[in-house]
């Protein structure tokens, strides 16, 4: 479905990221797990096509076509979305027309497609995406919006933050759900309980992934190497 080769971003004197190869297939929900700052969000916004992202080297391809210099629009059309870690508010424009803009999802209601998040469709639909809204709901709503979207690859950034504990469960479905549905996920997190539900994990430190694989083995690595380390060199 995905592939990255040598994936190298310079951004002012700075090397964000340092020869990426990362490949994700079919219905996989593959987790990039990292502590903050070490360059999973600066990859979320090269795939995407984000300006000011374009790769210094190296190559992206979304089912065996390369889209490196395709422009967002080009590769939203393809099927691609991506969930921000900090979503947007549009004053003026209530959750029901916010989720409606791109719904493509056929099978279910918008009441469905809000209670798969964890949010009351009475309480939310006719609220507006604007300040009263916590970050927690944002994050929500805004994974709501993806799954009205139904893509065929899905860039989750951190969808866990801001997420309590107990709605935490039913966003890990959610994003189950969006495999069954038959789209690829990308699931970005620094929280190694959300790793288990993953098909493959890598993990990224310092620009680097540096070790991809079974789930289990990548979150215990991250638990006794990775994390110490990175905080060791700050990040």
């Amino acid at each position: 479905m995905l592939k990255v080769e040598n994936l190298t971003l310079i951004r002012g004197e700075r090397k964000v990221l340092k020869g990426i190869d990362l490949s994700i297939g079919k219905r996989e929900i593959h987790a990039l797990l990292g502590i903050n700052g070490v360059g999973k969000s600066s990859l979320a916004y090269c795939l995407m096509g984000l300006s000011g992202y374009k790769p210094s080297k190296g190559r992206i391809y979304f089912e065996d076509r390369d889209i490196t210099n395709l422009p967002l629009s080009r590769r939203a059309k393809l099927g691609i979305t991506l969930a921000w870690q900090e979503p947007t508010r549009f004053e003026g424009l209530t959750v029901k027309e916010y989720l409606s803009l791109s719904k493509r999802n056929k099978e279910n209601s918008l009441d469905e497609i809000l209670d798969k998040v964890a949010l009351k469709p009475r309480l939310y639909l006719n609220r507006e995406m604007n300040q009263n809204l916590s970050g927690g709901e944002r994050k929500r709503i805004e994974l709501a919006s993806v799954f009205a979207m139904m893509p065929k690859f899905a860039i989750l950034d951190e969808p866990d933050s801001g997420i309590d504990m107990l709605s935490l469960k039913r966003i890990m479905d959610f994003i189950l759900s969006l495999k069954k549905k038959g789209a690829s996920v990308l699931l970005i997190t620094h929280r190694e309980e959300v790793v288990e539900i993953s098909d493959t994990a890598s993990l990224m430190c310092e620009g680097e992934i540096i070790r991809s694989g079974d789930p289990k083995l990548v979150r215990d690595y991250f638990k006794t190497h990775c994390a110490k380390t990175c905080f060791e060199k700050g990040g």
